[in-house]
């Protein structure tokens, strides 16, 4: 139950203290974010946007754990729009695919679920997330990934 905590925590507050919007086009700036993930793991961001609602993101980073590796992820997200009153503030969830690689490369699938918030008048946004990861290669097991991050809207 404790892997699961704080993404009941991020429901909550993405239903309880707003309403659901549309994000207007101007907000994004671009439909590019690149920046930085700071957690497990730590590394580079990416983020294509290919609607209001829908983005695809990926990170190419490096995993501290008992197992050291670079870790490759790519995912699809749904955002729902919350109202704030400056910027732009989303909950997002999706599906990926996960690698670690390492001498004890891993492959799996994450469920990632997160806030984002876009600053207003800036072309910065900020993220925190967290991905319960379930491993099928070479066997089965249970994780989660997470972190703070921060973008640039190319």
């Amino acid at each position: 139950m404790k892997t699961f905590t704080p993404i009941i925590i991020l429901l909550t507050i993405g239903f309880l203290f707003g309403t659901v919007k549309n994000i207007e086009a101007q907000d994004r700036h671009s439909n590019t974010e690149l920046g930085v993930i700071l957690g497990e793991p730590t590394g580079l961001s990416l983020k294509l946007w290919q609607s209001n609602n829908t983005a695809y993101d990926a990170a190419v980073a490096w995993s501290f754990g008992d197992n050291e590796s670079v870790h490759v992820h790519a995912d699809y997200l749904r955002h729902n729009w919350i109202d704030v009153d400056n910027g732009s503030l989303a909950l997002y969830y999706g599906l990926g695919a996960r690698a670690l690689l390492s001498n004890n490369s891993k492959f799996g699938a994450r469920l990632p679920v997160g806030l984002q918030y876009i600053l207003p008048s800036t072309r910065l946004s900020f993220f925190f997330e967290v991905a319960p990861t379930f491993d099928v290669v070479p066997e089965t097991s249970f994780g989660v990934n997470g972190g703070l991050g921060i973008r640039f809207f190319l």
